[in-house]
């Protein structure tokens, strides 16, 4: 039965409904239950977590698009009206988490999943929390992985997201948050592609102060590395680990995490990099495309799928994670931006000039986001590429938030080269980050770009 779509009405809404209506629903599955469902697509590993391989291995982008207003064209209403008949008397996982974990900011994620595509559901229950009684917003993904053809269709007006044709559980995560953004952006914030922390250093006075930090990057910059370092500091000095992907930012500078769980990248992975190696060799880790041989043995170095393999790991077993996920107060702005050319490997900006580093956004593309293009000079605004609406709001609303917070700072930080010399190391990028936290960099003007430049 084909469903008479007038113009102007809100259609992924009435579709939704409509499937739901006639499709066999299952919902309240646990973790556990989750995993035994798709224990079928399972390779165990070495250390009792899951793996999983997919047949989509990185987002699809191109494929992605927006409605604004909720309006769909006549190609959208096709494919939409063709979903509906698909999906009458199927079997439908219905996930239901919580995103961010303070009252004044919890959003209520709603998920539906073909049966045979448990696993998606599996990692999108372990990486939120328990459903709240209590939200300020509510929004809804229906995922189809077995559609003829990719497309994601988003409905930023009813908060409804419809993805078809990818089985990546990355899909899934950036439909919620990319949602999840536009809420904050509604209610006079910013959704910010960046990782938290909170730093404590001693002051000159000897004392502990503490400096919250978010870090903006690209996927496969170094945020998610950056974000889980220790700089190297001792007790009583030391770090707390908030969040790896996405913040919500209203305009005091104030930072509520999203996530209870990080969707790390596992290239290259190794016991050197002691926290995240350590909290994807857990038990409770969900690999996703990542080599495992004989008797469960797992190779992170082993690209047979993908250099975008990828793994959950718990906050709980991240050291130096707490019970929040919140950041009072974003005091240090680090943009990352992995260049080969004349970029320092720090700068401290201006208001003005931190708007413009978040305006740019640059960086080179790595395989997360389009693996024919690794490499490549690319530029995304807020290293954001999940803004709904005009990007230049965006940037106005940052320069406003710093203008009126002149305690939030902003750096420029390189994590590639400049020019043709040696790599700049994590170990140097977390040095950095220290000693500005400390307030220890004596700073001098760049006379040819007025940025401020590392002078001792």
């Amino acid at each position: 039965m084909q469903v008479p779509w007038k113009e102007g009405d809100l259609m992924l809404t009435d579709a939704l409904k409509k499937i739901v209506l006639n499709a066999t629903m299952i919902k309240g599955l646990t973790s556990d239950a989750l995993r035994d469902l798709a224990r079928y697509e399972e390779t165990t590993t070495e250390f009792g977590s899951a793996r999983y391989v997919t047949k989509i291995r990185s987002r699809s982008a191109k494929f992605t698009e927006i409605a604004i207003d909720g309006t769909l064209t006549d190609d959208q209403k096709r494919v939409v009206e063709e979903v509906i008949t698909f999906l009458k008397g199927k079997e439908l996982i219905c996930v239901e988490r919580t995103m961010c974990d303070n009252p004044d900011m919890k959003i209520h994620c709603k998920t539906y999943y073909t049966k045979d595509y448990a696993r998606i559901g599996y990692m999108w229950h372990n990486s939120l929390f328990d459903l709240s009684e209590k939200h300020v917003a509510e929004q809804t993904v229906l995922q189809v992985p077995e559609w003829k053809e990719r497309k994601i269709i988003v409905d930023a007006k009813n908060k409804v997201t419809f993805i078809l044709g990818s089985d990546y559980f990355g899909e899934c995560k950036k439909a919620h948050l990319r949602m999840a953004m536009y809420v904050m952006k509604q209610r006079g914030g910013l959704g910010l592609h960046a990782g938290s922390k909170l730093v404590r250093v001693k002051g000159d006075d000897g004392k502990i102060i503490e400096k919250g930090v978010i870090l903006f990057g690209l996927s496969g910059t170094g945020k998610t590395t950056l974000t889980v370092h220790d700089f190297g500091l001792e007790d009583p000095e030391g770090v707390v680990i908030r969040q790896d992907d996405v913040v919500l930012m209203d305009d005091n500078g104030f930072c509520y995490g999203t996530e209870d769980g990080f969707f790390i990248k596992t290239e290259g992975l190794d016991e050197d990099q002691t926290v995240l190696y350590h909290a994807a060799t857990m038990p409770h880790a969900i690999l996703e495309n990542v080599h495992v041989g004989e008797n469960g043995k797992v190779d992170f170095c082993d690209y047979e799928f993908t250099t975008n393999g990828r793994g959950i790991i718990r906050r709980r077993d991240i050291e130096q994670a707490d019970d929040s996920v919140d950041l009072r107060k974003a005091n240090i702005i680090i943009f990352i931006t992995r260049r080969e050319d004349i970029i320092p490997p720090v700068t401290k900006l201006t208001p003005a000039q931190g708007a413009a580093a978040f305006m740019l956004g640059e960086s080179i593309e790595t395989s997360a986001g389009d693996p024919s293009k690794a490499g490549q000079s690319k530029r995304v605004v807020g290293t954001n590429p999940f803004i709904i609406g005009p990007p230049h709001e965006e940037g106005n609303q940052f320069y406003k938030i710093l203008k009126e917070n002149p305690d939030m700072e902003c750096y420029l930080l390189n994590t590639g080269t400049v020019g043709n010399t040696d790599k700049i190391t994590i170990k140097d990028s977390a040095a950095i980050i220290r000693e500005i936290a400390r307030g220890r960099i004596r700073w001098k003007k760049c006379p040819d770009w007025n940025y401020l430049i590392a002078e001792d």
